[in-house]
């Protein structure tokens, strides 16, 4: 039984870091794809608010296969779709916006469905295992960001076409990610009464505080991710190219809060863990809005990815725990406000810096990190469930592999 855990694990952990290479190859080279295909500055808005709205789209659907296929085989599957849906995007041409329209809404839906499946995978496992092993599957996705991020600046570094670019990628992740899927470990189902929640349904009342901090959360992603470049360089004064830093050090310090993460979870609780991750968090973006120049902006980046790293894999296994009986149906609308934060943080902030301040817009997002020490208590384990004091070292029943589907 051991041995199946560590394979699920291990394959599981694969699939992070395969989504995490995908979606950094993706986001980091718009330019490259908008240049590719004509497409207009006024219409590249639209194609990039379509990809997470058609993700939640992606994460609704799975909410209902789950209830007639195990996660793993939503995963196994949606998993190859992200990845030869992104070599479509880079093997358009000029003027195929229809063909990158297809593309990105292939893999829109898909994402929704992986990111919901994969982490449904990620709860099961951890309470098969009775500790905390969430935040490193997250590691392991940061880790993939950091390379696909990187593939991407070789790619434009040496001029390649977006499909020489992707076509390597895919076809090694693509075999291997579906060799690995063979290993996925789903939880043991709940009676067929209490699978669509707890007491027979997902009281979205309980789930909201999670739903707020999964938000609050990608609000605070998104604006690292869409302004750190563009606040170092015209707030702050620095280079163009210490312009490209903060973005790098924010996925490195990611890794870093991440891999170290669960060790803290087993130590103090998830509870402790989210309340300092949001105190540090809201400590770099005040940082960031007060910095008088860009080596201490490169502080307040620093900090938040130690900060923010935390939230969103405690806020999915808080879920697990709200909802050991639904947690697939959890997870599967927790999820979709990853992409509510996403469509909602960078506007917000573009709009904000341009009618006031980027230096003030900095600040809503502190104030909603810091909201989240009021749901802290929402993350803290139950004394009937698994977590916190009551973590096991090891469990008899595993759940079954996906080859038993």
């Amino acid at each position: 039984m051991t041995d199946v855990l560590r394979r699920g694990r291990a394959s599981l952990a694969f699939g992070f870091f395969a989504q995490g290479v995908a979606f950094a190859l993706l986001v980091t080279r718009i330019p490259a794809v908008q240049d590719r295909y004509g497409v207009s500055d006024a219409l590249l808005p639209v194609f990039l608010a379509a990809v997470p709205v058609l993700a939640g789209a992606g994460s609704v659907t799975t909410e209902q296969l789950v209830k007639r296929v195990r996660p793993s085989r939503v995963l196994r599957w949606s998993q190859p779709v992200v990845l030869l849906a992104l070599l479509g995007v880079g093997a358009g041409g000029h003027g195929q916006v229809l063909g990158l329209a297809v593309a990105l809404g292939v893999f829109g839906l898909a994402v929704g469905a992986l990111d919901a499946s994969m982490n449904m995978l990620g709860v099961s496992l951890q309470r098969s295992y009775g500790r905390s092993i969430m935040l490193g599957f997250h590691a392991v996705y940061s880790l993939g960001g950091i390379i696909g991020a990187s593939l991407a600046w070789a790619g434009a570094h040496w001029h390649l076409a977006l499909w020489v670019s992707y076509l390597p990628v895919v076809a090694v992740l693509l075999p291997a990610a579906l060799a690995g899927s063979r290993w996925y470990v789903d939880g043991e189902p709940a009676p067929a009464g209490e699978r669509s929640g707890e007491g027979g349904t997902v009281v979205f009342a309980l789930l909201l505080p999670l739903c707020l901090v999964m938000t609050f959360a990608y609000i605070g992603d998104s604006t690292v991710s869409n302004w750190s470049a563009k606040y170092l360089k015209d707030v702050l004064g620095g280079s163009e190219q210490l312009a490209t830093v903060p973005y790098n050090v924010y996925m490195v310090t990611t890794l870093v809060g991440r891999s170290l993460g669960d060790l803290g979870v087993r130590r103090f609780g998830a509870a402790a863990v989210v309340r300092l991750g949001a105190l540090v968090a809201a400590g770099g973006f005040a940082v960031v809005a007060a910095a008088p120049g860009a080596w201490a902006g490169m502080l307040g980046f620093t900090l938040l990815g130690l900060g923010l790293c935390v939230l969103v894999p405690q806020t999915f296994a808080a879920a697990g725990r709200l909802f050991p009986h639904a947690s697939d149906a959890a997870i599967a609308r927790l999820n979709i406000f990853n992409y509510v934060g996403f469509l909602i943080g960078s506007p917000l902030v573009g709009a904000l810096g341009d009618a006031w301040s980027y230096r003030g817009a900095m600040l809503v997002p502190m104030v909603l990190v810091l909201v989240t020490l009021g749901y802290a208590r929402s993350f803290a384990a139950q004394p009937d469930r698994y977590g916190g004091g009551h973590e096991r070292p090891r469990t008899a029943d595993v759940g079954r592999g996906s080859n038993g589907l």
